[in-house]
């Protein structure tokens, strides 16, 4: 006889492999698959061996990585000079990027989020420095031809933009990773020990 808890069981482990990877890969929610993970072998079990307690810890871990990857993607770019207009079109990017190589089996869609995302980024703070010298001045940019030593200038400046903005990402990545090891190891200590 099939015991359909043991389908559960094994949703729950795909979820919370899911979070791992997810902690590595910008599109996955790693963190909130490990709890909903958690929280599926805890419905499975009767809740005896996890209880509402752990699953409130793994939450709160989960709000903290989730709090960590917004502060520190956001504050990299900050910190670099990328403005609003250019990390919302960064995440726009990211999104067309991972739909437009989606056919690439699992790599495609990492990989086109990466690119697209840094793309966009690059291209907005590069424009936004051709720009920012003549919003004061009442000139049209179209009429105003820029030096050689200008656009090295402006593409100087849109490097930096997406180095801080990789930068944070891989410390929001970092800890992400930290904290869904600790909510695994949570899990398993929970579950199995």
């Amino acid at each position: 006889m099939f015991d359909i808890s043991n389908l559960f069981f094994v949703l729950s482990y795909l979820l919370i492999f899911l979070g791992i990877v997810g902690a590595l890969v910008p599109l996955l929610p790693g963190p909130p698959l490990i709890w909903l993970g958690a929280l599926v072998w805890a419905w499975a079990d009767g809740f005896v061996r996890i209880g509402w307690p752990t699953l409130l810890v793994l939450a709160v871990l989960t709000v903290i990585a989730w709090g960590a990857d917004l502060a520190l993607s956001f504050l990299g770019s900050k910190r670099s000079g990328a403005g609003w207009r250019s990390i919302g079109v960064s995440i726009l990017g990211g999104l067309i990027g991972a739909i437009l190589l989606s056919s690439v089996p699992v790599v495609g869609t990492f990989i086109g989020a990466v690119v697209g995302s840094i793309s966009a980024l690059w291209f907005m703070e590069y424009r936004r420095a051709q720009v920012a010298p003549l919003e004061g001045s009442g000139l049209n940019t179209a009429t105003n031809p820029q030096s050689p030593s200008t656009v090295q200038e402006n593409r100087a400046r849109a490097t930096r933009a997406v180095k801080g903005y990789v930068g944070g990402f891989l410390m929001a990545m970092a800890v992400e990773f930290i904290i869904s090891l600790m909510m695994l190891s949570i899990f398993a200590w929970q579950a199995f020990l």
